[in-house]
């Protein structure tokens, strides 16, 4: 079966998709009893929803952890 994760399997704090793939957690669980319409609906808005995650505000995070420590 085809899927679209790049296994970077992280959820963003702010969107709550997977900033690897742009999917939800449960999109992702239900993944594979989807119908191929399905799948091919929710791949077909995951280029849009990875725009609007910026890595910007992903490395934010990241600095702001490692500077408290």
């Amino acid at each position: 079966m085809d899927t679209p994760c790049v296994e970077v399997c992280v959820v963003d704090r702010v969107t709550g998709l997977c900033i690897g793939c742009g999917r939800s957690p449960s999109e992702i669980t239900a993944w594979p009893s989807l119908s191929p319409g399905q799948r091919s609906a929710i791949a077909d808005a995951l280029p849009s929803r990875l725009r609007t995650m910026t890595t910007r505000s992903i490395r934010g995070r990241g600095r702001a952890r490692r500077s408290r420590g």
